[in-house]
């Protein structure tokens, strides 16, 4: 038979003499912390993120895609509208999607999903980047195609108002 020291920790409870000693015991807690979903209890504003140069970035561009969107929706006519519609399109697009991002960033939600890989983001920003040049480039063309454009109407002008042959009011001197 067991004597009263062996049957101390037999009744399903560690023994206090081997949580002490250290031995080992099914009932010593665990080493790992366990993880407790919280869901969207806690949610916080980061002030530092507010403050910090990324989140007035964030702020500035959300403000601004705002206002870009409120302009294009004043226009009342417009002939040809395909540009209209492309910019109302990039206007909302842009203001969606960087409100999107300045909730998860400054609410640190972006912690909270580690399925995106947050520092590959930038991938999507260059592009941005590349469009912007793109856009600067086709601007560039168009200025330059319309200043042609009045530079051949304005030679054109000075060719016909020389033209006296089609007018008969105008009498040529040497004949």
């Amino acid at each position: 038979m067991r004597s009263g020291e062996e049957l101390d920790g037999f009744e399903g409870e560690a023994s206090s003499t081997s949580m002490i000693s250290g031995a080992s015991s099914p009932y010593q807690p665990t080493t790992e912390p366990v993880s407790q979903r919280r869901g969207l209890a806690g949610l916080r504003c980061d002030p530092d993120y507010l403050r910090g140069a990324f989140g007035c970035l964030k702020v500035a561009q959300v403000i601004l895609a705002l206002i870009a969107f409120i302009c294009i929706e004043t226009i009342m006519e417009c002939s040809p509208c395909e540009g209209l519609y492309f910019f109302e399109f990039v206007s909302c697009s842009a203001f969606v999607v960087t409100g999107v991002l300045l909730i998860l960033f400054s609410l640190n939600l972006h912690m909270r999903i580690p399925q995106i890989n947050w520092n590959l983001t930038i991938f999507g920003f260059l592009a941005t980047a590349v469009y912007a040049v793109n856009t600067f480039l086709a601007v560039q063309k168009w200025r330059v195609s319309i200043r042609q454009q009045s530079t051949n109407d304005y030679i054109r002008a000075r060719t016909e108002s020389r033209d006296v042959d089609g007018r008969p009011e105008i009498q040529r001197l040497d004949t």
